[in-house]
């Protein structure tokens, strides 16, 4: 009994057998290197490609995606960038692979379901792209300033004797780990391929500093200074001017540094200076901003009497003549400024204008200090260098002579920092050191003369530095060029008056 019922079941199986092994020998046959008709990678129809070909294909059409513009918007802010911007790519490297497998690799039964699946339809293999992490992050990183609102402090207005205060507004900064998480998972998850699109970019919201009631705290005035500039060129005054307009209405938050040369240059005639007297190697010469150094000299000690911190001041090359030696603060390219830091736990602010011919800077904020302890400065001048004048031989005419620089005496210095309770002195302390170069006065002597001996004379006192020899060289060239006594003029025709 059993026998019998296990014949039909053999032969069933010789008989699928067979079949299956017909589709084998089939398949082989039928067997290319080229990719099975109705075989598509997104919407690229593959079908009849060797594998060299769809992947040329397939990298056409990436490449082509490339162009596609996308807005990456952050607030009222955005900018556009293409698909190769963000690095478009294709992750799955094994695409075209897997459409090459189709009715070709497998078991007979799956070689054979596949040729039967594409008489009923086409295979399509998803086309999964992806932005480049690293690349988005360097692209919004390069044009966060574009993306970026920044936050607009809150301000201060002094109205004659009044403040006022000026509201802020808030801003917008990108949040950039977040925002390429965002950008990535719209690449792979919500755009067709098709269309541009827009990407709304993290973003984190920047409260602008300042409050009402920390602001109303500014009304103490910690400390004043003045100079005068009534022996001051046209053209230094007005530089003078606009650098205290530049740094005029300055609020300085705690904790955060001044700069002189940032907040008043450029020193061009662009930014509205004109071209004065200036020192530069010892040298007093023409520059645009010349006189801005009395800005900053008279903003400096209105600064320290407030006691706020000095981060960096140099003093000029040669004396100046509106401070005392150690109270000046030079200007000079990037390499000499005025910097000082808010060291108070409130925002102080900085007034700065001229009234006829005399600067004015003031610096307000909450006073915490005692009202009985003063503070004072005191120059103490250390050594002198006086040197001597220098005497320059030129083609000016024999026994002329013409002063071309003055004299500048040479100074070691230093300031005293001196702090008093109810008018007794509590500590005196050095504050600063500065050392001024020494500039002779130069004066040109001309040697031009028509007798050889003459012009000799002169040349051989210069060459000495001998100051009396120079002295009579020149009025033996003088007394030369002078008319015989009967050709003088006489007296009514020298002075008709």
């Amino acid at each position: 009994m059993k026998k019998k019922k296990l014949l039909p079941l053999f032969a069933a199986v010789c008989v699928a057998s067979a079949a299956y092994a017909g589709v084998v020998v089939h398949a082989e046959t039928e067997y290319t290197d080229t990719i099975a008709d109705g075989v598509y990678i997104g919407s690229i129809d593959v079908g009849g490609m060797t594998e060299a070909e769809a992947v040329d294909a397939v990298n056409s059409y990436v490449d082509g995606l490339g162009t596609k513009q996308f807005t990456l918007a952050a607030g009222s802010n955005s900018i556009t960038v293409s698909g190769s911007d963000l690095g478009l790519r294709m992750p799955d490297q094994t695409t075209v692979m897997k459409a090459m497998d189709v009715c070709k690799t497998g078991s007979l039964i799956k070689r054979y379901k596949d040729k039967k699946d594409l008489e009923h339809g086409d295979k399509i293999f998803e086309l999964s792209l992806s932005a480049d992490k690293e690349t988005v992050k360097s692209l919004l990183e390069e044009k966060a300033g574009d993306l970026n609102q920044e936050a607009v402090d809150c301000e201060l207005a002094r109205n004659g004797e009044v403040f006022e205060i000026v509201d802020g507004k808030q801003g917008i900064q990108v949040n950039i780990d977040d925002s390429v998480e965002k950008v990535l998972a719209y690449i792979d998850t919500e755009w067709d391929q098709e269309t541009s699109g827009t990407i709304s970019l993290a973003a984190d919201v920047v409260e602008p500093r300042g409050t009402k009631e920390e602001l109303s705290k500014v009304k103490d005035l910690l400390g004043g200074f003045s100079t005068n500039f009534s022996t001051s060129s046209s053209n230094r005054c007005t530089n003078i001017a606009v650098a205290a307009g530049k740094i005029n209405g300055t609020l300085l938050y705690p904790g955060e540094e001044f700069s002189v040369y940032e907040t008043i240059g450029p020193m061009d005639a662009a930014n509205g200076y004109e071209l004065a007297g200036a020192y530069e190697n010892g040298q007093t010469v023409e520059s645009y901003g010349g006189g801005v150094c009395q800005v900053s000299t008279t903003l400096y000690n209105a600064v320290i009497l407030s006691e706020l911190e000095i981060t960096q001041r140099s003093n000029h090359s040669m004396i100046v003549t509106y401070v005392k030696p150690s109270m000046d603060a030079a200007i000079a390219g990037d390499y000499k400024d005025l910097r000082f830091k808010n060291n108070q736990d409130s925002p102080i602010y900085i007034e700065g204008y001229t009234a006829g011919k005399d600067l004015y800077f003031n610096i307000f904020g909450a006073e915490t200090r005692p009202s009985n302890r003063k503070i004072s400065f005191e120059s103490e001048v250390v050594s002198t260098d006086d040197p001597p004048t220098k005497y320059v031989g030129t083609g000016d005419p024999a026994g002329s002579m013409a002063t071309a620089q003055g004299k500048h005496t040479g100074y070691v210095a230093q300031l005293w920092k001196i702090v008093t309770v109810d008018g007794v002195e509590q500590s005196r302390e050095i504050f600063n050191k500065s050392t001024y170069k020494a500039s002779p006065k130069i004066v040109n002597v001309g040697t031009a003369s028509p007798d050889p001996n003459i012009s000799a004379i002169i040349g051989a006192a210069l060459e000495s530095g001998d100051e009396a020899a120079i002295l009579a060289a020149v009025a033996q060239a003088q007394a030369a060029v002078a008319p015989p006594p009967d050709q003088q003029p006489t007296q009514e025709t020298w002075n008709p008056q």
